[in-house]
């Protein structure tokens, strides 16, 4: 059921038609989201439901008792627990991959460190904390929502008015219109092709691949995140930001303050701020740096190409540590965006490619400095020109049109969506591809 599907909005209306009635009580409010997780969570994989609840299970039973007992053994059990489920189900190939396991082991990882670091207090609810780490628009691709800031709101009495729900609905055909119009028709039309079979393609075809996957995965996880923020807002739930326009950043430090904004958190919170003599040297801080990020390569996947990408950034963070810059002139602040996109996608080639060897290729075929531009079309360069465009909107234009619609009458909104909608299925007729982030 992708979130981009007709079945998924209708999944999603019937729980709205459902649950507003029954918002003021929160007990049956609770038990009617955590059915439609564990609802959501079966239709993508049925033979690992079992996997969310049990592991649910364990960190609420250790989360009340680090509460009593502020034990680094209780933790330890919490940690064993989350991080043997990844490495068993991600890195050994006996078993497939359970969609989402990487979501929900940092989401339920985060509240038993949070308790043991006195950050938060344990919820004596099991069913809101049940609800909290399987809720469903995070399930798949994030964003990482750490049970301590969903579990208050999960506690309160919910409210909709005829505004949120605009700006919600705004979110949510956005995320559709980033994914089908832009993401798949680049992964489609030049990405793929490129990725799949790169000596076929000239040096200057492959370079534009290279750029044009950079702005598919941007449209397709920010894409996702949308529509994951629009429908938990529909429920009267506010997700994290996970996205800021990271292709304007200046410098590396900057791009991850801005990309997978919830998993950079997770990163600095658990891993870098955990990283022992971290305040001894400042060597110390170069070295866990490269150390966090070979753990974002790692749990993306357990290839040399995702270990690679992590040192990359690694060392980049490093550097920009080590030598900091703040460009001051235009021109310059021009250079510095130019630098660490073109960095960026250097790693991109590492990430997107299936192998070593693969990446190799590519790097190759760009080197090759041969010049060919009959893939390169004139539909893809203007898909290419308007995602690079939208990219740099300035914040306060985005939200002047996601007010004009959340102001706008309903049967305005409704038909804008409506003819969203039937745009969507006029160009995407081959069907929309599933979300990048969610094999990982």
């Amino acid at each position: 059921m992708l979130l981009t599907s007709s079945a998924f909005f209708l999944f999603l209306a019937a729980l709205l038609v459902v649950y507003w009635p029954i918002a003021r009580w929160r007990t049956p409010c609770l038990a009617l989201i955590l059915l439609a997780n564990y609802f959501f969570y079966a239709k993508w994989d049925l033979h690992y439901l079992a996997l969310i609840p049990v592991a649910s299970l364990a960190d609420y039973a250790i989360g009340r008792m680090l509460e009593r007992w502020r034990s680094p053994w209780l933790l330890g059990v919490s940690l064993v627990m989350n991080v043997g489920l990844l490495v068993y189900f991600k890195y050994l190939p006996f078993f497939p991959l359970p969609i989402g396991i990487s979501y929900y082991t940092f989401q339920s990882l985060s509240y038993t460190i949070d308790i043991y670091r006195k950050d938060t207090k344990a919820t004596k609810s099991l069913l809101a904390y049940l609800t909290s780490v399987a809720f469903f628009p995070t399930t798949l691709a994030g964003p990482i929502t750490r049970p301590a800031s969903l579990l208050p709101q999960l506690e309160k009495l919910k409210s909709l008015s005829a505004t949120d729900g605009g700006r919600a609905l705004f979110l949510i055909g956005l995320g559709m219109a980033k994914k089908s119009l832009i993401a798949d028709y680049l992964g489609e039309n030049l990405v793929n092709r490129v990725f799949d079979f790169p000596n076929l393609y000239s040096g200057f075809e492959t370079l534009v691949a290279v750029y044009a996957y950079a702005l598919q995965l941007y449209y397709d996880f920010s894409g996702y995140s949308d529509v994951a923020i629009g429908s938990a807002a529909l429920l009267g739930l506010k997700l994290p930001a996970n996205f800021n326009a990271p292709y304007a950043a200046q410098n590396l430090a900057d791009f991850w303050r801005r990309w997978h904004i919830t998993l950079s958190n997770w990163l600095r919170d658990y891993v870098y701020f955990s990283f022992p003599g971290l305040r001894s040297t400042k060597y110390m801080q170069y070295i866990a740096l490269i150390v966090t990020m070979l753990v974002g390569g790692a749990w993306h996947g357990g290839t040399w190409n995702f270990i690679i990408w992590g040192a990359l950034h690694g060392v980049g963070l490093a550097v920009v540590r080590a030598l900091p810059f703040e460009a001051k002139q235009p021109w310059t602040k021009v250079l510095a965006t130019l630098a660490t996109f073109h960095f960026v996608c250097l790693g991109w080639i590492f990430f997107r490619a299936g192998t070593l060897e693969g990446a190799f290729d590519v790097l190759n075929r760009i080197g090759s400095f041969t010049f060919s531009a009959a893939n390169v079309s004139l539909p893809l360069t203007l898909v290419l020109a308007i995602g690079s465009v939208t990219h740099f909107i300035p914040k306060n234009w985005f939200e002047w049109l996601r007010e004009t619609f959340a102001a706008a009458p309903f049967y305005v909104q409704a038909a804008l969506l409506f003819g969203l909608i039937l745009t969507l299925q006029y160009l995407a007729a081959t069907g929309a591809a599933p979300f990048i982030y969610t094999r990982f």
